[in-house]
C-alpha cells in the first residue's frame, strides 16, 4: 500500500471524523445532564438534512447559508420534545425512556418516508462543490467545509459549557441536580437548553452533510451508530470524549476500509470499542 493512498485515506478520515464528532457532542451532552439516551438523534439529524434540501429546492438557499436556520429550527424542535415527550418519562423507568425516544425515532422515520418517499436525494452544485489538491491528496471541499464547521459547532459548544454562566449551569445540574436546584438554578431549563443545545449540534452536522451525502429517510441510522459508539468510547456525558471518539473512529473507518476491506471497515471501530470498554468502563475520558 502506498504512501499517497493511506495519507488520502487518513485525510479522509478526519474530515468525516470531526462530523462523527459533533454529533456525538450533542447525543454526549444530553445524555450528561440528564442520563437519557436519545435514540432518536439519528432522525433528528435527518431532519436537517431535508431541510436543507427543501430549502435549497424551493427557494435557492446554499446549506451553509441556512445553517444558521437549521441549528435554530432544531434547537427550538428538540425543546419541544423535551417539553411534550421526555419532560413526562423524567421520573419513569429507564426501560420507558428508552422506549420513548426509540418511538420517536421510529416515528419520524416513517413519517419522512410517507411524506418524501424512501427516494435518494441531492442538494446538488453548492458553495464548496470541487475538491483541493494539497502534497498530493485531494480533499473534496465539502467534506473541508463540514469538518470546519464541525470543529467550530464544536469548539463554539465547549466554550458555552465551560467559560460562561449557562454552561456551568448546565454542567452544575449535570453534576447533582438537586444541589443545582437548592443553588436557584432550574433543572426543568436546563434539560430543555440540554435538549436544544443537543439538537442544535445535529441541525448543524445535518446542513454540513447535505453538501455531499445523500439524503433519504433512514440516512440517521447510518450517523447515528457511529455516534452512540463515539460517545461510549469517548465516556459517556464529555463532550471532549465525543470529539475524540468521533476523529478516532473517523481515521479508524477509513484506513481499515483501504488497508482491509471497505465491507468491514467497521470491525475494526467496534474491536477498539470493546477494548477500551474492557480497560476504562467509563470510556477515555469519562470519570472513573
Amino acid at each position: 500500500m502506498s504512501g499517497p493512498v493511506l495519507a488520502q485515506a487518513l485525510v479522509s478520515g478526519l474530515l468525516i471524523g470531526f462530523v462523527f464528532a459533533l454529533i456525538a457532542a450533542g447525543l454526549s451532552l444530553i445524555f450528561g445532564v440528564m442520563e437519557i439516551v436519545n435514540f432518536a438523534h439519528g432522525e433528528f439529524l435527518m431532519l436537517s438534512m431535508y431541510l436543507s434540501y427543501f430549502l435549497h429546492d424551493r427557494f435557492g438557499w446554499d446549506p451553509l447559508a441556512a445553517l444558521p436556520l437549521n441549528a435554530i429550527a432544531l434547537f427550538a424542535f428538540g425543546v419541544v420534545v423535551y417539553a411534550v415527550l421526555i419532560r413526562r418519562v423524567l421520573r419513569a423507568s429507564m426501560l420507558a425512556q428508552i422506549f420513548a425516544t426509540f418511538g420517536l425515532g421510529v416515528f419520524l422515520q416513517n413519517l419522512a418516508q410517507f411524506l418524501w418517499r424512501a427516494d435518494f436525494r441531492t442538494v446538488g452544485e453548492t458553495w464548496v462543490a470541487g475538491r483541493v489538491a494539497l502534497a498530493g491528496v485531494f480533499i473534496g471541499r465539502p467534506q473541508l467545509a463540514a469538518a470546519a464547521g464541525a470543529i467550530c459547532t464544536t469548539a463554539a459548544l465547549w466554550w458555552l459549557l465551560t467559560r460562561t454562566d449557562t454552561g456551568r449551569a448546565l454542567l452544575a445540574t449535570a453534576e447533582d441536580r438537586q444541589a443545582a436546584a437548592l443553588m436557584g438554578i432550574d433543572p426543568d431549563r436546563m434539560f430543555a437548553l440540554a435538549w436544544g443545545l443537543g439538537s442544535a449540534c445535529v441541525g448543524v452536522a445535518g446542513a454540513l452533510l447535505s453538501t455531499f451525502y445523500y439524503i433519504y429517510p433512514q440516512v440517521g441510522g447510518v450517523f447515528a451508530l457511529i455516534a452512540f459508539v463515539a460517545v461510549a468510547l469517548g465516556g459517556f456525558g464529555s463532550v471532549a470524549g465525543a470529539f475524540v471518539g468521533g476523529v478516532l473512529i473517523g481515521a479508524v473507518e477509513s484506513l481499515a476500509g483501504v488497508l482491509v476491506a471497505p465491507a468491514v471497515k467497521n470491525i475494526f471501530v467496534f474491536a477498539i470499542y470493546l477494548i477500551v470498554v474492557l480497560v476504562r468502563p467509563r470510556g477515555l475520558l469519562g470519570r472513573q
